[in-house]
């Protein structure tokens, strides 16, 4: 067990945050309830055939929260998401966690639903590349779907039992990965007060990963 993967925007990349800031010049006061109006349409958006790339989801994402909540917009000032898509920064206790684990022997993968370009802005806030980077846009599917996790199986050449995920979301990651019998840590940033029962593991902070992870290697070798 020598792969560990990440989810990447919420897990080691502060989306909230950054989405928020990038959208309060739009929407002032009003940006929690569009924030919050986006993430069901988002979902929405990901669920629909044919795919479409994801900076075309967060335009029309917004554009629907937008209009939901009453507060006008442009198609051009929807477009602001991904724009400034690389403005999101890296969690503090993030980098201290990746490299311990590289420290560790592991090798680390990141299975995002975003576009290629997307996530190459976001690559440069890191330190060290990743190993593996799987995205929607290549395997054409958004999480909760199980596509980025049978994909990133065959590229590694690792079984799905022989990994570790790695997530701060229920609903994209800790569900499938679940259903996929694959050893996951529940990074629980935003408290969402979720049943733990379905994690491998929960922590609240990057910190804790790495003790965590010992724990569910020794506990399988055991």
């Amino acid at each position: 067990m020598r792969w560990v993967t990440f989810d990447c925007f919420g897990t080691l990349v502060d989306w909230l945050s950054g989405f928020s800031a990038i959208l309060a010049p739009l929407f002032g006061e009003r940006t929690a309830e569009v924030v919050r109006a986006y993430d069901r349409f988002e979902r929405a958006l990901e669920t629909e055939t044919p795919h479409r790339l994801y900076k075309d989801v967060l335009a029309a994402g917004l554009l629907r929260a937008a209009e939901h909540v009453g507060v006008p917009l442009t198609e051009s000032q929807a477009r602001r998401l991904p724009q400034q898509w690389g403005t999101m920064r890296v969690f503090e206790d993030a980098e201290p966690m990746l490299a311990g684990l590289r420290a560790d022997g592991y090798r680390l993968g990141v299975l995002t639903n975003c576009d290629e370009d997307l996530f190459a802005e976001t690559q440069r806030a890191f330190r060290v590349p990743f190993d593996l980077v799987v995205t929607a846009e290549r395997v054409r599917d958004y999480k909760p779907s199980s596509s980025h996790f049978r994909y990133f199986s065959r590229v590694s050449g690792v079984k799905d039992g022989e990994w570790i995920h790695i997530a701060n979301s229920w609903y994209h990651d800790i569900t499938p990965a679940r259903a996929l019998n694959i050893p996951r840590v529940w990074l629980d940033r935003d408290d969402t007060g979720q049943d733990p029962a379905d994690a491998s593991v929960r922590v609240r902070s990057a910190g804790e990963v790495r003790p965590a992870i010992a724990s569910l290697t020794s506990r399988r070798s055991s």
